[in-house]
């Protein structure tokens, strides 16, 4: 298991600035990769686990969407959309030569992963979709949509962590003192005046409420492009956006579909569960 990861940044259509880790590059070919895609209000650093799990066998690619992380952020909160950062990573994948690609997708990274297959489905060999499908439960998109660019600027770390711990626990019941420091610092960043920001453009939550999707079709209609690809559906067992019904729908309109639920976990689990790395390992295996 390795922690070691390369900074790197590419160009997007428009010129902006974007960021992402690179794990294991040159270890494991420079034509296939790992891509992990995060959360909506979320960026590479929730996937350090995950990767340095999985980077002793596999090359592993963790972007920032723009306007997240180390990614520059969009003068218009209009480019907030799915679309868009599909094809931002579509430019990333073309631009480096990535001939194959497996995606972990989570919440929002998983539309991505399915905007990607619909756009490139050639160079998608398989995809793991953490939480995520066509249908968000009602409960869940109502919680993300008012939380988006909300948390309050925090004059201090504690603070921060408790912002963060306010805001996720509900997904996160179990976890220690450690695991909510190292969330934190994923959530926010420290500012030039000592006080403690989110680790994102607050604008994102504009365009969430202004109802920007940037999708041509359904979300089925989307997700639908995963048909003929392998994808493991992992779902918090707990969770307000995937619930089982919906997994079990899923299941029906596409009956290869691999379902792991994690116990104790809701909207999303971290990926470093043992369930979670378990069901990983194995697909990623076998595709």
């Amino acid at each position: 298991m390795t922690t070691d990861f390369d900074e790197k940044y590419y160009k997007a259509g428009d010129g902006l600035r974007l960021y992402y880790r690179d794990y294991g590059a040159g270890k494991h070919g420079d034509q296939t990769a790992v891509i992990c895609l995060h959360g909506l209000t979320r960026n590479s650093r929730d996937f350090e686990r995950l990767a340095a799990e999985l980077s002793s066998d596999y090359r592993v690619i963790c972007p920032d969407f723009r306007g997240r992380g180390e990614s520059e952020y969009d003068s218009n909160w209009r480019n907030y959309h799915p679309a868009q950062y599909a094809e931002d990573i579509l430019t990333l994948v073309l631009e480096r030569g990535l001939a194959h690609v497996r995606l972990v997708g989570t919440s929002l990274g998983g539309m991505v992963a399915a905007l990607l297959a619909s756009a490139a489905g050639e160079r998608v060999a398989a995809v793991v979709l953490n939480d995520i499908g066509p249908e968000i439960h009602a409960v869940g998109l109502g919680r993300i949509v008012a939380s988006a660019g909300n948390l309050p600027r925090a004059e201090n770390f504690a603070v921060a962590l408790a912002n963060t711990r306010a805001n996720y626990e509900l997904a996160l019941p179990d976890w220690s003192a450690e695991n909510w420091r190292w969330y934190t610092q994923n959530t926010y960043r420290q500012t030039a005046s000592g006080d403690f920001e989110l680790n994102y453009d607050r604008n994102i939550g504009t365009a969430v409420r202004a109802g920007l999707a940037g999708l041509q079709g359904s979300p089925q209609d989307i997700f639908d492009a995963l048909a003929d690809i392998p994808t493991l559906l992992i779902r918090g067992a707990i969770s307000d956006v995937m619930t089982a019904d919906i997994a079990a729908r899923m299941q029906q309109r596409k009956p290869d579909l691999d379902v792991v639920s994690v116990p104790n976990r809701g909207h999303v689990p971290i990926l470093d569960e043992k369930e979670a790395l378990d069901a990983i390992r194995t697909f990623l295996k076998e595709t």
